[in-house]
């Protein structure tokens, strides 16, 4: 999981050579959805109620439409591996959701290491922009850690309610749906892509997109959003090595040094918070 899920930072650069960030976003999910529909076909998945359609398109909208199309955007200026760290701080975000809607205790050493943080924030927006203010990039990104951090928070109990993989599903077919305002132009800039290009594409939809989320999505079932976005923090590790082989990018000693302090920061967070967080389930 860690692996696949490190890998689409890189694969969102490449699709970005021939793509507009909208249309990758749209593509990425309509490769997905075609992937899950066939799947939903041959194991003859139930579909979810009326009632709960509203909640799933929001899902989906905030788990998928936003996180990929902001994602996209940011890494049109952010390396792939420093957008890894960059999307890192969601447990950041989980443990302040958490405040604010399970009314969680957030003591000295939470808001301690949200400001260790925000330093390590300035500092990859540094090595990115080559000086100390949050670039446009740099904040679309963590509108992305947010945006997918309420999609894990909130979503515990349609999961228990329909199973990992059904809901991981829906969600990707509403944030399929969502995307399709941007459909005009996708064919004429799936013509004209290198094949090299789309195949990294189709690769984004099927891997991190679908297994990546299942994976992630079980775990959330079983142990808590909070024991899930434990694993991102080997993602940067991955994302960077993956960055490297594939597209040749180093990133700079400042980026690095900021992604120490960030996830530094994050980790203080997480494990202060981790306890208070599994006892209402997120």
């Amino acid at each position: 999981m860690i692996t696949l899920w490190g890998s689409a930072f890189a694969g969102i650069r490449h699709g970005l050579e021939a793509y507009s960030p909208e249309h990758l976003s749209l593509l990425r999910l309509l490769v997905g959805s075609l992937a899950l529909f066939l799947y939903a076909a041959f194991t003859k998945m139930k579909m979810p109620q009326i009632k709960d359609l509203p909640v799933i398109f929001l899902f989906g909208f905030l788990g998928f439409a936003v996180y990929q199309t902001a994602l996209n955007f940011g890494e049109q200026t952010v390396s792939a591996g420093a957008a890894s760290l960059l999307v890192s701080t969601s447990p950041l975000f989980i443990g302040l959701l958490g405040k604010l809607f399970f009314h969680e205790k957030t003591g000295k050493m939470y808001w301690a290491g949200a400001f260790v943080s925000i330093i390590g924030i300035f500092f990859i927006s540094f090595g990115t922009g080559g000086h100390f203010e949050l670039g446009v990039g740099v904040l679309l990104i963590l509108i992305a850690s947010l945006s997918e951090s309420l999609y894990f928070v909130f979503q515990k109990k349609y999961l228990n309610k329909y199973g990992s993989i059904p809901f991981t599903a829906y969600t990707i077919w509403a944030g399929a749906i969502c995307m399709l305002i941007y459909a005009p132009g996708l064919g004429s800039e799936l013509i004209e892509a290198p094949a090299a290009v789309t195949w990294s594409v189709i690769y984004l939809g099927l891997f991190p997109t679908v297994i990546a989320y299942f994976a992630i999505a079980y775990v959330t079932a079983e142990s808590g959003a909070s024991e899930a976005a434990s694993s991102l923090y080997l993602t940067p590790a991955a994302s960077i090595v993956i960055a490297w082989i594939w597209l040749g990018e180093v990133p700079t000693m400042t980026t690095l040094i900021g992604g120490i302090i960030t996830l530094l920061g994050v980790s203080l967070t997480f494990f202060t918070g981790k306890k208070q967080g599994y006892k209402n389930g997120w």
